[in-house]
């Protein structure tokens, strides 16, 4: 054996056998390890259109959610469809979604992991469906979801904490539902910060926490529908309308005429437009509420500092904080917001370094004593106004008061103060020339004036223009002209003129037609 295993003669074919059988194996397990390891292409299911990372399966009649579906989409539309109900884990395959759409389906309730591998979905419509109540388990894996849309279902109830843990909500519909109440105090728990819309609008509401909803941050107020309601009628309810509507929250002003209210509940169709017919609620009194409002008006370019009346110190304790919401609805905590324009102190007090016209508006300050626990100090209307010119003395209402004044002592003057326009024909006329008034009853006017007074001229032929007035005394349809005290004869050759004249004026202006 050792002679054996020294010759180089029988081990030399040996070695290269093992390496042909080596590359042999490689080559066969090779490309089947490489065609395992390359992913299957996700087709588009048959009944969906789909692009780049859009998957629209609307109007398919389906009843179930096709089982493959590709891993790139953002965006799911299952809208209008015959769905009853979602799986659990039904979104796995879909890590990258972002909004989906399953409204006018007949989906009655969800279970406890349907929306379980949503953690990035931010916009989910849900309207239009057969949901007779929102649960605790049923959004509450989607803490990325920012639009909620329920409205047009059967919901006759809200779990006080089925938004709990959706801090980054922003809009929540739930109009034309079944509602008879609502868990106000739990819109604390949908982020008071982010919360813009809360659609509670065309349900069948018959009372609301005033008390409650004033002390919401006016963020959430201004978002806050709660018109087509049967709210049984109230002074702190109408008092609390009313400053929404002074202050130009969208969710009154828009819908002025659509807020009811019940004045009787024993008398179902009781309801009136109480905002619209407010004289019902004129003996109402301002409460609380209006007198945490304070008016402050400053010139641009100067500091301001807020500080409310903490004098109440039982509400305060030892891990209270501050905060302020400002007119754009962004909350301001110690030390202030980034550019340093807003001052937040540790005892509550907010500085605005530099007033602007665009920091104007209401500012409320707020104390908390936890994260969902929060209480109204009060409210500053700040007002920036530009500083008045220094040269500037009159107002404006004082300036048009004078000029109306002058205008009317010119239009007086003209009136009653305009001197004779003919100053020339004005005067005495001479002895023994035809007498001359001011007025237009003697005056003549010829295209071919004479060229001289002599006593023998005779009367033109051309055609007179005479201008007269129904003074004069007529007699058989002709002019009778008085004559002055300087021709006593009427034969005189200056009478005979005249006569002549007035023959010729009276044959112009009579309805008798003159011929030639």
């Amino acid at each position: 054996l050792p002679a054996t295993m020294s010759s180089p003669v029988a081990a030399e074919p040996l070695w290269p056998r093992v390496a042909k059988l080596l590359l042999l194996l490689l080559q066969l397990c090779g490309p089947g390890r490489a065609a395992r390891a390359a992913p299957q292409p996700q087709r588009c299911p048959a009944a969906c259109i789909c692009t780049s990372d859009l998957l629209s399966c609307s109007r398919q009649m389906l009843q179930r959610v096709p089982p493959a579906l590709p891993p790139t989409t953002t965006t799911l539309d299952l809208s209008h469809n015959a769905l009853t109900q979602l799986h659990d884990g039904w979104l796995a395959t879909l890590p990258h979604l972002e909004a989906l759409h399953i409204s006018h389906n007949q989906i009655r309730d969800l279970s406890a992991r349907a929306f379980h591998n949503a953690s990035l979905l931010r916009h989910l419509d849900m309207s239009s469906n057969h949901l007779h109540a929102v649960e605790t388990h049923y959004f509450e894996a989607l803490v990325s979801l920012e639009e909620l849309l329920l409205y047009n279902n059967r919901i006759a109830r809200v779990d006080e904490n089925a938004f709990a843990k959706l801090s980054g909500l922003r809009k929540v519909y739930l109009s034309w539902n079944n509602l008879t109440t609502f868990p106000f105090h739990a819109v604390q728990g949908l982020g008071i910060y982010n919360l813009r819309t809360l659609d509670l609008s065309s349900n069948s509401l018959r009372s609301v926490p005033v008390e409650v909803l004033a002390a919401l941050p006016e963020s959430i107020g201004n978002g806050l529908y709660l018109h087509n309601n049967p709210i049984r009628c109230s002074c702190p309810l109408y008092l609390m309308l009313q400053r929404w509507n002074q202050r130009g929250f969208s969710s009154v002003k828009d819908f002025f005429e659509q807020h009811t209210c019940k004045v009787s509940d024993n008398v179902p169709r009781s309801l009136i437009k109480f905002l619209e017919h407010s004289h019902m609620f004129e003996n109402c009194s301002a409460g609380a509420d209006d007198a945490l409002l304070s008016h402050l008006e400053v010139t641009v370019g100067q500091p301001v500092l807020l500080t409310c009346n903490t004098s109440n110190t039982s509400l305060l304790h030892a891990a209270t904080t501050y905060m302020w919401i400002t007119p754009h609805h962004e909350p301001i905590r110690h030390p202030g917001n980034s550019n340093g324009s807003l001052v937040l102190y540790r005892n509550g007090s907010l500085r605005i370094a530099v007033a602007k016209p665009w920091l104007s508006g209401v500012y409320v300050g707020l104390t908390m004593n936890s994260p969902y626990n929060f209480s109204r100090m009060c409210e500053f209307n700040v007002t920036v106004l530009y500083p008045k010119p220094a040269g500037e003395t009159f107002s404006t209402g004082l300036t048009t008061l004078l000029g109306c004044i002058v205008s009317l002592v010119l239009v007086i003057i003209y009136l009653f103060l305009t001197p004779c326009r003919c100053l020339g024909c004005c005067k005495r006329p001479a002895p023994l020339s035809p007498p001359q008034e001011c007025s237009a009853q003697s005056s003549i006017l010829s295209t071919t004036p004479p060229a001289t007074d002599g006593p023998n001229r005779k009367a033109s032929a051309s055609k007179h223009v005479v201008f007269l007035e129904p003074i004069r005394e007529t007699q058989n349809g002709k002019i009778r002209l008085a004559l002055g005290e300087d021709f006593p004869d009427p034969k005189h050759p200056k009478v005979l003129q005249l006569k002549s004249d007035s023959e010729s004026i009276s044959s112009v202006f009579s309805d008798t037609p003159i011929v030639s």
